[in-house]
């Protein structure tokens, strides 16, 4: 991005900023076009367990903003109420996921990820949803700047990631709110906040930003000096706001995700400016599964349970 943008370091102060047009167009000039869910069902072969997700997504002309919702938690007619409004109606909506997924296509309209805006474009092949996770693990995991015997916090746990950050002699102190076991059996912590302290970087879910979690995990990383690397299918356009407030990388996967076709993708990564070797991606100030973890049931989180 040539300018620099000022960005609040908060989600609500993003969307502040938003409904007051200080990001780009008036978000009143705007309607949602095409509102509605994703919701699936996936078990890898190979693999002991399986998952679900659910995810809003909302379109605003060219663009798709989107935010993965625990499964059966919208409210009914929630999609239908979205089809058709103000972005700003939806950007102060009293739902989290729909201001989260409108924010999200908002942002994604007026920066979309290209490399004018500082994204690297990263292909994803074509293949099975297996290989075609472990793919974007390895592009999510390439984020990390920390070497072999470092200890990772995964916030929304991945089974792909888990395996992708062993595979580099690194160890992983996995985490969700839903608790549970990974798939190696091992169990899965419950509160993020407690662990960072415990851990030599954080690698988490775009979920979080879906469940209220992202600002104070944020706030944490930036208080104990752990850079946050962020996996976002929720929030892809929204995450990178926050490079250099807090946010290390992002790998940002917009709607259509690996899990819905079996054909090449891409994903779109990020790099504050002081992050990682050859960092150039652009650096935003601030004033300041797959999607899912990986329970042995249903659970959700940007990327799903492999």
């Amino acid at each position: 991005m040539t300018t620099a943008s000022r960005t609040r370091a908060s989600f609500d102060g993003l969307l502040e900023q938003a409904l007051h047009g200080e990001l780009g167009t008036d978000p009143r000039a705007g309607r949602i076009s095409v509102a509605f869910t994703t919701v699936q069902a996936a078990r890898h072969d190979g693999r002991q367990g399986g998952y679900r997700n659910e995810v809003l997504s909302l379109r605003l002309g060219h663009a798709v903003g989107s935010c993965a919702v625990e499964p059966g938690s919208l409210p009914d007619g929630t999609v239908e109420e979205c089809a058709g409004a103000e972005v700003d109606a939806l950007l102060a909506h009293p739902l989290l996921p729909v201001r989260v997924a409108a924010l999200d296509a908002y942002l994604m309209d007026v920066s979309p990820h290209t490399p004018t805006h500082g994204a690297q474009p990263v292909s994803i092949p074509a293949g099975s949803s297996l290989e075609r996770s472990q793919a974007r693990a390895a592009a999510v995991v390439d984020l990390l700047d920390v070497g072999p015997g470092c200890t990772v916090l995964v916030v929304g746990v991945v089974n792909s990631l888990i395996s992708a950050l062993r595979s580099r002699s690194l160890a992983v102190i996995p985490c969700d709110l839903k608790a549970g076991t990974t798939e190696w059996g091992e169990p899965i912590r419950t509160d993020a906040l407690a662990e960072i302290g415990g851990c030599d970087a954080v690698l988490a879910s775009g979920m979080t930003l879906g469940n209220g979690t992202f600002d104070p995990l944020r706030r944490s990383a930036l208080d104990h000096g752990k850079p946050l690397v962020m996996f976002a299918q929720t929030g892809s356009a929204v995450l990178p706001r926050f490079l250099g407030a807090g946010v290390a990388a992002v790998c940002a996967e917009p709607y259509p995700f690996f899990w819905l076709d079996g054909g090449p993708g891409t994903v779109h990564r990020y790099r504050s400016a002081d992050s990682g070797p050859g960092a150039t991606v652009h650096r935003f100030h601030a004033s300041d599964g797959e999607p899912g973890a990986t329970v042995h049931r249903s659970r959700t989180s940007d990327g799903g349970t492999s």
